[in-house]
């Protein structure tokens, strides 16, 4: 599956039950940290169970453009020769980013505080994304940045010649302005602090420490504080990447509402920055069975099994919304199945995502039959039996929006249609024939 310029209508029906082994692909956040600290590490880093999906494909061009040489040697599996901390050249071409905002904004962070100058640009979706966000902490260690009016893309960045240390505060939980603040403070003397209100995935964090960078984090009055010593020699690593948990997502979705099913998931990251989903799934009343839980290159991981389960409507704490600012939207699909009201409180964060989220699983679910009601910063599905289905979903370019809506349609009463899968590959690229593996009536 691939996005082509040409839209991919595709549907999904009411299945029998799904059952077999879902293996879904790497976790995207660290195939991204994994080649761009692998670019900035000296030495060889080798990399297992890479995602090669178009965004992390986009950040190894990066990564290529910025002097470090990056070879496939085989399915999932890559090689960095890095350039070191500091030793990034300047790229001949603009960086093109694709959808990807985690890309985009964690490699401005590591060019930024490098003496050079580089400008970034993306499809039409993440050039309505907001960049200022990561620009204004980069500007306080000296970077020049020029932007299109209201922050957004394309983005020139003129990295710091002499570039200093910051204490931030994040404005909003996100792990994108704390990672880029960090990969910035690796270039910087002395102690680069980021302080986040709300604990947000710590994926950056275990790397740098797993590449020999010196990171303390402790939880202070201010909230939770992160400081990264700067200018190390980061070491290159071996890096297993663990199975993506929101991709995950979609097959475990599927299982739970579709009649019968029962489908394995293995090796799928249980980092409890990134657990809220299936907390959630739980207090909903999910059938899930974690077993073997072990650690592969820093990250813990373990096998899931899930079977068909009736789900009841619960309220998701705004505190659990950087824990799965992902999942969301599958989340909102699956609670239109479950009794009673499901009220998801702290999301206004999806509203900056690849397309205002909240809004596109609302008028998809209205359509669909299913009422809700949104405000600012929350969404509320009012559960029923069945979903009528039968309706074409808009999916502004989002892949999850696309994704969440085909596993809908498996258990509606009349197919759902996405006006075009083909942003899936952005993340997903072997999501439908996976799904069509498990039984899946998607095409």
């Amino acid at each position: 599956m691939s996005h082509a310029d040409q839209p991919m209508p595709l549907s999904a029906r009411r299945s029998g039950p799904l059952s077999g082994q879902a293996l879904v692909p790497g976790d995207k956040s660290v195939s991204h940290r994994a080649l761009i600290l692998g670019a900035l590490a000296v030495g060889e880093t080798r990399i297992t169970g890479l995602l090669e999906g178009k965004d992390v494909l986009d950040t190894a061009a990066a990564m290529r453009a910025f002097g470090a040489r990056v070879d496939r040697t085989g399915p999932g599996e890559w090689s960095v020769h890095g350039v070191g901390v500091g030793g990034f050249a300047e790229p001949e071409q603009v960086i093109d980013c694709g959808n990807s905002g985690t890309g985009v904004r964690l490699i401005m962070g590591a060019m930024a505080t490098t003496p050079i100058t580089a400008t970034f640009t993306g499809d039409a979706s993440l050039s309505r994304r907001p960049m200022g966000r990561i620009t204004e902490p980069l500007a306080l260690f000296g970077a020049e940045i020029t932007a299109r009016d209201g922050g957004l893309l394309p983005v020139t960045i003129r990295g710091a010649v002499d570039p200093l240390p910051i204490r931030y505060h994040t404005p909003v939980a996100s792990a994108q302005i704390k990672s880029a603040v960090l990969l910035a403070g690796l270039n910087a003397p002395g102690e680069t602090v980021v302080i986040e209100a709300e604990p947000t995935r710590d994926h950056t964090e275990r790397m740098l420490t797993g590449f020999g960078a010196q990171v303390r984090t402790e939880v202070t009055d201010e909230g939770r504080m992160i400081t990264l010593y700067g200018q190390p020699e980061l070491r290159p690593q071996t890096v297993a990447v663990p199975r993506d948990p929101s991709s995950a997502a979609f097959p475990v979705a599927a299982a739970l509402i579709v009649p019968g099913s029962a489908i394995r998931v293995p090796g799928v990251s249980r980092n409890p920055t990134r657990d809220g989903f299936y907390v959630t799934l739980a207090e909903m009343g999910a059938d899930l069975t974690w077993e073997n839980d072990r650690d592969e290159g820093g990250e813990p991981v373990a096998d899931l099994i899930v079977r068909h389960s009736s789900l009841r409507g619960v309220e998701v704490p705004a505190e659990r919304a950087a824990s799965m600012i992902d999942e969301f939207p599958i989340l909102s699909a699956i609670a239109s199945l479950a009794t009673g009201r499901t009220v998801m409180h702290g999301v206004g964060e999806l509203r900056v995502k690849e397309s205002d989220r909240i809004d596109a699983m609302a008028r998809g679910l209205e359509a669909n039959g299913v009422t809700v009601e949104e405000t600012r910063d929350s969404l509320t599905v009012h559960g029923r039996d069945t979903v009528a289905g039968g309706a074409t979903v808009a999916t502004h370019l989002d892949h999850r929006i696309a994704m969440s809506f085909l596993v809908l349609g498996l258990a509606s009463e009349a197919p759902i249609t996405v006006d075009d899968a083909g942003p899936i590959a952005t993340s997903f690229p072997d999501f439908l024939p996976l799904m069509r593996a498990l039984g899946a009536d998607i095409g």
